[in-house]
């Protein structure tokens, strides 16, 4: 990846910035060269560098983004976790704050030559295709799933105005993901400890990635990938919550009891979800590169 010139700084604006994600991808772009902007919704003290606005103020979204005067904008805000008990609160993140900060970029004087917008492989639900890819129709099982489709829609129709790349995140997790996330529990139970773990539907099989390769393929995006395209960004093999499970035997040396407890169990689970990185290759040079066992080892060590 090319790094910005030395004359001009490359800005880079990244909604969600004091996130999960976006912390890792806000350090691979500082390390790339870039001025990193944040726009988060609230913080407390201040923080340098970051701009606040709630992307369901219109004015405010305005406001910032004007002032960021960004060259890239990478857009990570959202609500992220399918179980989100506030439905009404879901849609209204997730779809119209992404239309007005489309709506704001498209407006300020400073028009960014590039706009990435995180989806979610959620949307595929429970495709047959092995692996699937961004020609899979989409099949959302969940309104978090439905969500991020309808964002995908509506900010189609910016893109005749806006640079923008959609990306369809696969799971990915790292060292500072919330415990209400599958891998980060299961890590945490075995670091303390404990005997057993209550858990949902066993009989699952997602495409985990590290946080880290995420970053790295996002700051590639920025630079490589072709207006309009819509890229997965996945590790391409899929791991069972067994596998995953007897990996964290071996790294803690103890065996831990699972009990599924019905109430974890999702109406219309998504059973099996594995994609194809060969287009984020294609476009960006990009592919995973960290095994998950080295993932699982790392969480568990920052505990």
């Amino acid at each position: 990846m090319a790094s910005p010139s030395e004359s001009h700084r490359t800005r880079a604006l990244i909604t969600g910035r004091d996130g999960f994600t976006g912390r890792y991808v806000a350090e691979e772009l500082v390390g790339a060269g870039y001025d990193v902007i944040g726009l988060v919704h609230d913080t407390d003290p201040p923080i340098p560098g970051v701009l606040y606005a709630n992307l369901l103020d219109r004015a405010a979204t305005c406001a910032a983004v004007e002032q960021a005067r960004a060259d890239v904008v990478i857009h990570l805000a959202a609500i992220a976790f399918v179980a989100h008990g506030d439905v009404d609160e879901l849609y209204r993140v997730n779809v119209v704050g992404t239309r007005n900060l489309l709506e704001a970029l498209a407006a300020t004087s400073h028009k960014p030559r590039m706009v990435v917008l995180a989806s979610s492989a959620n949307i595929y639900g429970n495709a047959s295709d092995n692996p699937i890819t961004e020609d899979t129709p989409p099949a959302p099982a969940n309104d978090y799933a439905v969500s991020k489709l309808a964002m995908e829609q509506m900010a189609r129709l910016w893109m005749d105005r806006l640079p923008i790349v959609i990306t369809r995140p696969f799971n990915y997790t790292g060292v500072g993901q919330s415990e209400q996330f599958l891998i980060p529990k299961i890590v945490s139970y075995f670091h303390r400890g404990a005997r057993e773990i209550e858990l949902g539907n066993t009989q699952v099989w997602r495409d985990f990635s590290d946080v880290r390769d995420v970053a790295h393929a996002y700051a590639a995006i920025v630079e490589k990938a072709p207006p309009g395209r819509t890229l997965n960004i996945c590790s391409g093999v899929a791991h069972s919550l067994a596998e995953i499970l007897d990996t964290m035997t071996k790294i803690a040396g103890y065996e831990i009891e699972v009990k599924v407890n019905p109430a974890f169990v999702r109406v219309n689970e998504v059973v099996r979800l594995v994609g194809s990185n060969a287009r984020l290759f294609a476009d960006t040079g990009i592919t995973a590169s960290l095994p998950l066992r080295s993932t699982l080892e790392w969480m568990y060590a920052a505990l």
